[in-house]
């Protein structure tokens, strides 16, 4: 769940990528990234923290050029480390920096290749920087001094045959332009579009259109599965498939958590998925339990707030809120650790009590991981007043690890796995609980003007679309992806952290 961009224009973009990273800002919370292009020469500032923290006024001058790439950064396994940080670079061919939101499942495959084919030098446990020196190498077998068009396409077929899962990729070529592409499966989103300036057009690649629109960018459209686009440094514009079978299967999670409601995602609008998701909720609940004595309905915010409006409108109950959200927390989803979500929450969010005291409440969420956010939701629900606390999820049941680039723990940290939805809301203190229906997720997310047929529904049937996942994979980034092993990889990387300065 990281964010890239990248611009070619006719002007220093260095401010223009800074504000797209802070549109951007939802979908990492732990590093950011800048580095452009002038004369030959590269401009690089990253560090662990948000945009507003990595950037100061002497670094944004020091980024001089008009084309050049970004990326904000959560971990999806293990350390957070500034060395971890995007994007990277390789110096051979040509100088290339890479920014990547997803993961690759064949990583310690092509990591042994890098190095005892590729004979290249992977200097963290990134897989963006293996998916570089794939692209690299592929790139510098075509033996030119100045490469083509035709020659970044073929590199960029290359890196589908070798690279295996989600991959949603930003490339700056010093000196000859900015290529994105996009996995053979569409699993992580990628969009571009255009502005015209008194110079000339103006291009950018980005994780989600909501940076296009507030940039004042056009969106032209999504990458498709396995297509590549090619900027050159002067302003063209080149577009090429480059996989011999993409299959449009994008995440489904990303209309229901990670993307913002203003997104467009592969012509589906996050906003309307999100409303048709409330729907389907009202539909389940009028079915189940016709005779709900539900008061009044309010969000988890923010996600949340769209499916619980359009859920409180078909129910015919009162919507309110009843949170009000402090801002200045981080997302609660991505924190390392229980003890660090454990009290993210009751800072993040405080209960309005004369929305809850006396009366029926049905809180809607946009999902239920570990269950840590929730079940202190509810509790600070009943301390203001609430007489019944029900529970609503607007996705299903979380039952699986995601391996395509969201840090969804393993699967015995899901509260689902292995659990009935009464488990579950025993275990969260709620009422009663209802989970949204995966055919009606699925409908809600594929039932706009343009038909998606098949999604990556992995998280949720377990059914991984790439193929290569069985259960000893599973088990490998278990281990790496267990609280206890992220908090220890954080406490030594601290250490060797301060140590280094």
């Amino acid at each position: 769940m990281c964010g890239i961009v990248g611009i070619v224009g006719k002007s220093n973009v260095n401010q223009a990528l800074y504000d797209a990273l802070t549109v951007l800002q939802h979908r990492g919370q732990d590093a950011a990234g800048i580095v452009t292009s002038h004369d030959g020469r590269l401009f690089l500032r990253k560090d662990n923290g948000l945009v507003r923290d990595v950037f100061q006024q002497r670094h944004m001058q020091r980024l001089v050029g008009h084309m050049g790439i970004g990326h904000v950064r959560y971990p999806t396994a293990g350390s957070s480390t500034s060395a971890e940080a995007q994007p990277f670079y390789v110096n051979s061919p040509y100088g290339i920096t890479l920014a990547h939101n997803g993961n690759l499942t064949n990583v310690e495959q092509l990591a042994k290749e890098i190095y005892e084919s590729d004979l290249r030098h992977v200097n963290t446990s990134s897989d963006s920087e293996v998916l570089l020196n794939v692209f690299a190498h592929e790139l510098a077998q075509r033996g030119k001094l100045q490469p083509t068009e035709e020659d970044v396409f073929a590199a960029v077929t290359d890196v589908h045959n070798r690279c295996v899962g989600g991959y949603a990729v930003v490339a700056m070529i010093t000196g000859y332009g900015i290529v994105g592409f996009r996995d053979p499966h569409g699993i992580r989103p990628i969009v571009f579009g255009q502005r015209h300036t008194d110079e000339g057009v103006e291009y950018m690649i980005a994780s989600e259109s909501v940076s296009l629109d507030v940039l004042g960018f056009t969106l032209i459209r999504d990458l498709a599965p396995g297509e590549a686009v090619y900027i050159t440094e002067d302003g063209k514009l080149h577009t090429r498939q480059c996989a011999t079978n993409p299959s449009l299967t994008p995440c489904i999670f990303e209309h229901v958590y990670l993307a913002r409601p203003d997104s467009i995602i592969d012509g589906v609008s996050v906003y309307k998925a999100r409303l048709r998701m409330g729907e389907k909720l009202a539909e389940k609940i009028q079915r189940e339990r016709p005779d709900h004595d539900i008061d009044v309905v309010i969000p988890i915010p923010d996600t949340s707030r769209t499916a619980a409006l359009e859920l409180a409108n078909h129910l015919g109950v009162k919507f309110r809120e009843g949170f009000v959200k402090n801002r200045y927390i981080g997302r609660t989803f991505i924190m390392p650790g229980q003890a660090a979500r454990k009290k993210s929450v009751r800072q993040k969010l405080n209960a309005i009590e004369l929305e809850f005291r006396g009366k029926n409440v049905m809180l809607v969420d946009d999902s239920i991981v570990r269950g840590t956010t929730c079940k202190q939701i509810i509790q600070m629900a009943r301390e203001a007043g609430a007489k019944n606390v029900y529970f609503c999820s607007a996705a299903p049941a979380v039952r699986f690890p995601n391996v395509y680039g969201i840090d969804m723990p393993s699967a015995h940290e899901l509260i689902a796995h292995n659990r009935s939805t009464q488990d579950v809301a025993d275990l969260i203190g709620a009422d009663w609980l209802v989970y949204q229906d995966l055919p009606d997720l699925i409908e809600a997310v594929g039932g706009g003007k343009i038909k998606i047929d098949k999604f990556d529904c992995a998280v949720f049937d377990g059914q991984y679309v790439t193929g290569d996942v069985d259960e000893a994979y599973l088990n490998k980034i278990e281990q790496a992806r267990n609280d206890a092993s992220k908090v220890k990889t954080q406490a030594v990387s601290a250490i060797i952290d301060l140590y280094n300065n």
